[in-house]
């Protein structure tokens, strides 16, 4: 039985985080569930404190629908430990391991542009990264 997953990271600032991520994954805003026309709308089911802002949430999804729906969900706290799960980012092409090696510092050096920051770099297979909030992701190259 096919299963579908999606993946959510708190913040505490979910429309910084979604920026970031649709740059780094190619993502869009996930369109609201039907029958709803807006998140707005489908938000005012709910039975939300009044200080619970739009802003607070963001849904992002693959456009081609292949990848999991990304959530980004603001809560209090701010992230105080290593991640115990985080996300690969692969590079797709393949080539020698010098091409696929530089094609990860190209997509690390956009990244860096878009918010995000070099951890630590393993020389010739991948580099550890951080979101604008520290949340921790690996640049590496798809398969050979």
């Amino acid at each position: 039985m096919p299963t579908e997953i999606s993946l959510t990271l708190d913040c505490t600032d979910a429309r910084l985080l979604a920026a970031f991520w649709k740059t780094a994954l190619g993502y869009v805003d996930e369109p609201p569930p039907p029958p709803f026309a807006t998140r707005e709308e489908w938000r005012a089911q709910f039975d939300l404190p009044e200080d619970d802002s739009a802003d607070d949430a963001a849904w992002l999804c693959d456009p081609e629908g292949v990848g999991p729906r990304l959530s980004l969900l603001k809560v209090p706290e701010p992230k105080t430990a290593k991640n115990r799960l985080h996300m690969d980012v692969r590079v797709p092409g393949h080539g020698s391991p010098a091409e696929r090696w530089a094609r990860i510092g190209v997509e690390s050096e956009r990244l860096v542009k878009a918010g995000g920051s070099v951890l630590e770099e393993f020389d010739g297979h991948h580099i550890v990264m951080a979101d604008p909030e520290g949340n921790e992701f690996c640049v590496a190259a798809t398969a050979a």
